[in-house]
């Protein structure tokens, strides 16, 4: 029976990093950081556990479970439930967002601080073109991923954002004990934190990055299933460990910065005054290379991701090529909207999507009973999906809630929901479905009418 290497366990695990840590996971922290001030423990823990404890836990749980991918986990629920989560999700962390942000943050930070006002728009439409294109061609060779974002790109990053990150903490702009938080990190700085983590969109990542890590190990020659789940855990771990430890570093330089530094308005700019404290205008070309190839990184992992995903989901549809293609395409024309726009629509969706996958990895984790899983993840995610819609509606831009009317509907949810304030309102639902899942379970079991098995996934 063939087990991986250390060192080929290390190479996954710094594929699974290269493929989560794009740009997103460094501008967000630097301005967790640098708005938390003195109490960045507080928002540290909450975005550790949501940032990268989560991932772990939906990498774990893919691998654990011996599914064949999303589809076939979220398939445990419904075949219906199955392919609207699936497609829903890859479709947030892939063209819809995700893969458009890489290019919009990747501009934003390395070339739009450097052109005038009216060569904005030429300047993204460009940029975004040749991002796109570069992207596409290594995504066309998929079989290449370990070696492209594992053995170059993930290195090469690393070797960038070092040299900023060992200058700042050298020679720090400021005390964080002396930098007063800003709201909501001055009243509530560990749920600010757990939500700031839904930015990243790495619980969901995880999900759908499980299937690339057991195809990749699987390529290093272990069919065993359950070798194959111990070693796409323990590659989650190292990579869970390392992207840890840049998040505190990072949001540890941002509240230091706080000492020369107002409040920026989005971490990018927090990590450019960074950079160009410490290295003057070479900071500014450091900082465009490191987020470029951190962006750059991600977005191949995403459209390999998404094109075999919708491949297995749709058989008799366009090939993998294709459907490359055309996500490089249509990232190409929503990044072409702005990095506001994307942030601004993004978070309803994810404020929809984090409960409905937390639910989903915590009960595939958790040892239910088999005869009763099936209700227990029909009733729990359907409580769940209910009480998300209402943070999907709140969290709306202010021009499209105010269209739709949903200020009342919202407000009501705020007063009845236990924690929909913090914009937790999801997880009391969610418990008791879990709950009358049980009961009703136990309830058919007693007539002789239990469910049986998961009903067919779909998987090869």
């Amino acid at each position: 029976m063939k087990k991986p290497t250390f060192q080929e366990i290390l190479a996954v695990a710094s594929m699974l990093f290269g493929m989560f840590f794009g740009a997103g996971n460094l501008i967000f922290p630097a301005s967790m950081g640098q708005m938390a001030g003195r109490h960045l423990v507080q928002a540290a823990a909450g975005l550790l556990i949501t940032g990268v404890g989560l991932p772990l836990l939906g990498v774990a749980a893919l691998g654990l479970s011996r599914e064949n991918g999303l589809y076939g986990l979220s398939c445990r629920v419904s075949r219906g439930f199955g392919l609207f989560f699936t497609c829903a999700l890859y479709l947030a962390i892939g063209p819809f967002f995700a893969i458009p942000r890489c290019a919009t943050v990747s501009h934003t930070v390395g070339i739009q601080r450097a052109l005038p006002q009216a060569a904005q728009a030429a300047a993204l439409l460009a940029f975004s073109f040749v991002f796109f294109a570069v992207v596409l061609l290594l995504s066309l060779r998929p079989g290449k991923i370990l070696t492209w974002i594992g053995k170059i790109l993930n290195p090469l990053f690393l070797c960038f954002l070092a040299l900023l990150i060992i200058k700042a903490l050298l020679s720090p702009l400021g005390h964080i004990s002396a930098v007063s938080p800003v709201e909501p990190y001055g009243s509530s700085a560990f749920s600010a934190g757990l939500l700031g983590g839904y930015n990243t969109m790495d619980a969901l990542a995880g999900l759908a990055f499980g299937i690339v890590v057991v195809d990749v190990i699987r390529g290093l020659g272990v069919q065993e299933p359950g070798e194959i789940a111990k070693s796409t855990v323990l590659a989650g771990i190292f990579s869970s460990l390392l992207m840890g430890l840049i998040y505190v570093l990072v949001m540890v330089i941002g509240a230091q910065s706080r000492g020369v530094f107002p409040v920026s308005s989005n971490g990018g700019e927090v990590l450019a005054q960074i950079a160009e404290a410490y290295f003057g205008p070479t900071g500014s070309v450091l900082l465009a290379a490191t987020v470029t190839v951190a962006c750059l990184k991600t977005a191949v992992g995403l459209v390999i991701s998404c094109s075999e995903a919708f491949v297995k989901l749709f058989p008799s549809g366009p090939s993998y090529r294709l459907w490359a293609i055309l996500f490089c395409a249509f990232s190409f024309v929503v990044a072409n909207f702005g990095l506001d726009a994307i942030i601004a629509y993004s978070m309803p969706v994810l404020m929809f999507l984090y409960p409905l996958a937390i639910v989903l990895i915590a009960l595939t984790l958790c040892p239910i009973p088999l005869p009763y899983r099936q209700g227990a993840l029909r009733w729990s995610m359907g409580f769940t999906a209910a009480a998300a819609l209402f943070d999907f509606l709140g969290a709306l831009p202010e021009g499209a809630a105010s269209a739709l009317g949903v200020g009342g509907i919202v407000n009501w949810a705020v007063r009845w929901l236990p924690l929909a304030e913090a914009g937790f309102g999801w997880v009391c639902p969610a418990a008791a479905g879990l709950l009358l899942g049980l009961l009703y379970s136990r309830l058919r079991r007693g007539r002789g009418s239990a469910g049986g098995p998961y009903p067919p996934s779909g998987r090869a």
